[in-house]
């Protein structure tokens, strides 16, 4: 493709990953306005967005899979229904337990966009150019998180719009996308008629995962850390996951190809991948709610609040990804870009509901950055070192530990909010001298609580944050180590390896 029908396509590409995006983001500031009015609880506030997350985890090596054997332009197109009609399913749903279903159904549009996006621009541009593309990728991921916690705020302060429209405003976005890549789009599909997708292998790295999620929200509440509960369910888990590994080094196409796994360079990055993915995700879901909950901010003030996070994913993204276009390098700036989310998430870590926002926003700022210069760079690596039949089964493989490390961030990190949390508000309640009854504060729905109680509660929730950050900090940290043990390798100018070209291809 030249370079205008690159842009072209890019355009499509780049408004469906921003439709992806989007729908996380512009739930996050407007989440704490949507679990009060459908009367849910912390743990519910944490499944709404787990259960997005573990739906694309768990799909996503799958897509990416399918990438390497189908037409990829038929598969993104057929993702795109999947994300709208589950995007208009959640804006009916009627209560948390709905949404929550609806919204695992859209994490599987999401986990599809995210990954065939990237599939597919590689599939375009060789490695070294990809660095400039990346970075307009990093740019709309950016402009998205910006745009979604502002937008949502405002949708959910409207009072003639309703949080409800959170979801219906994808639907538009999404038939432009679908429209572009049907004209656009023009990509390579390597015919292989023997090949088959690794159905085994992906239900039960899904279902291992899961049982260990559903374990993480729940231990220390329903159950105690030692009882037949968590012996059953981490032991069940990790069998399953056992399982999985065993599938996976025998069937012929593995989800989750482990000869690319074992690879160093590989290894190294999905390791740094997964923890830049628990700390970003499992850190920045819980922002608009301490802004909104912990602070005492509107919607839109917290969407506003969050915008040193994006801004720096946006500055940091975009010239990282040009200057690795220039030099062919990409080690130095994912190591710098894990040291300084190291740096951010240890300032957060000692926040509370008095801290200046100031501080806040330079803390916010640095981890933004070390995002946008890690995060994408992270994919380059793999996607240099693999031929282009696998760059599918590649890029699935890395976008599946990313999202991962999210999900388990969120769960553990919504595991050990909602603790701090009970624990402070029964602190605060008992030397307020006030007697808990109904949910005992544990909803989310502050107006309903009388002005002694909901000040607890805020108190209670900003003080619990930092908590929070300084678990993300440690984890960050172990992206730091991966990162400094990667080669320092230069990016291929060639768009597949030489010695793997495939010449019997067709043309969508």
């Amino acid at each position: 493709m030249t370079h205008r029908e690159i842009l072209e396509a890019l355009s499509g590409l780049l408004l469906a990953l921003f439709v992806a995006m989007i729908s996380a983001t512009i739930v996050s500031v407007a989440l704490p306005q949507i679990i009060g009015a459908l009367d849910g609880t912390q743990s519910q506030y944490t499944w709404v967005v787990t259960a997005s997350l573990l739906a694309a985890t768990a799909s996503t090596p799958v897509w990416g899979k399918l990438a390497d054997l189908f037409s990829k332009k038929v598969l993104i197109q057929i993702s795109i229904v999947i994300f709208m009609l589950s995007s208009l399913a959640c804006g009916f749903a009627q209560n948390t337990g709905q949404l929550i279903a609806f919204r695992a159904i859209q994490g599987l549009g999401m986990g599809a966009l995210q990954v065939l996006v990237q599939v597919i621009i590689a599939a375009m541009i060789s490695p070294k150019e990809r660095g400039r593309y990346n970075g307009y990728l990093g740019a709309v991921m950016a402009v998205a998180t910006v745009a979604g916690p502002l937008l949502g705020g405002l949708i959910a302060d409207t009072s003639w719009l309703g949080w409800r429209w959170c979801f219906f405003i994808a639907v538009p976005f999404t038939v432009v996308a679908f429209a572009l890549l049907h004209k656009t789009l023009h990509v390579v599909t390597v015919r292989r008629p023997e090949a088959k997708v690794d159905y085994a292998g992906a239900t039960l790295i899904a279902a291992g995962v899961s049982v260990l999620l559903i374990w993480i929200t729940f231990v220390g509440n329903s159950f105690d850390w030692i009882s037949w509960q968590t012996a059953a369910m981490v032991g069940g888990g990790v069998l399953i996951l056992a399982a999985a590994v065993l599938v996976e080094s025998r069937v012929k196409e593995p989800v989750v190809p482990l000869h690319i796994v074992r690879r160093r360079d590989p290894a190294l990055a999905i390791l740094a991948s997964l923890a830049v993915g628990m700390a970003m995700f499992g850190g920045s879901v819980f922002l608009g709610q301490y802004f909104q909950i912990g602070r005492g901010y509107g919607p839109t003030e917290a969407g506003l609040l969050t915008i040193p996070l994006m801004l720096g994913v946006l500055l940091s993204s975009t010239v990282s990804g040009t200057l690795v276009s220039r030099s062919g390098k990409v080690k130095p700036y994912i190591v710098a870009g894990a040291v300084v989310l190291t740096v951010g998430f240890l300032g957060l870590s000692v926040i509370d509901h008095e801290t200046s926002l100031v501080f806040v926003s330079a803390a916010m700022l640095l981890v933004g950055i070390g995002v946008g210069m890690s995060m994408q760079n992270l994919v380059l690596v793999i996607q240099n070192v693999v031929p282009l039949r696998e760059l599918g089964a590649a890029s699935g493989a890395i976008t599946f530990f990313r999202s991962l490390g999210g999900t388990i961030g969120v769960s553990v990190l919504g595991a050990i909010l909602a603790n701090r949390v009970a624990t402070g508000i029964a602190e605060g309640f008992a030397k307020a001298g006030i007697r808990p009854s109904g949910s005992g504060g544990s909803t989310l729905n502050l107006q309903a609580l009388p002005e002694a109680a909901r000040t607890v509660v805020r108190a209670a929730y900003g003080d619990a944050t930092g908590h929070i950050f300084l678990v993300s900090a440690g984890i960050a940290a172990v992206g730091v180590v991966a990162a400094l043990f990667l080669k320092p390798t230069r990016l291929r100018d060639s768009l597949d390896l030489p010695d793997t070209r495939v010449s019997d291809s067709l043309v969508d």
